[in-house]
């Protein structure tokens, strides 16, 4: 999904500029909230570093594989705001339940 463009490239009424800087704030922050559910006792240093580098991973694929989409740097920024959304998301609502 964050390697391959969609299917459609077809600019809809709802569709704003940096969007997809909101799909990527949105896909990491579900990864970064599911990744601390799984592994619940990481400590924070090395969480950031795992999605620091799959983040960075997918941008350096995106450009190689030559499929449409592009290294960005802001796409690796709105992935690592997403990733923090989603910790601090699952601390808030551990806190809650715990």
């Amino acid at each position: 999904m964050l390697l391959k463009p969609g299917v459609e490239n077809v600019e809809y009424s709802w569709m704003f500029p940096g969007i997809d800087k909101l799909v990527h704030l949105s896909i990491f922050a579900f990864l970064g909230f599911f990744f601390m559910m799984t592994v619940p006792k990481i400590k924070f240093f090395y969480f950031l570093q795992i999605m620091m580098i799959y983040g960075m991973l997918t941008e350096i694929l995106q450009d190689e594989m030559h499929w449409g989409r592009s290294l960005e740097g802001l796409d690796l920024i709105a992935d690592m705001i997403g990733v923090l959304i989603g910790y601090f998301i699952f601390k808030k609502l551990q806190r809650i339940i715990i």
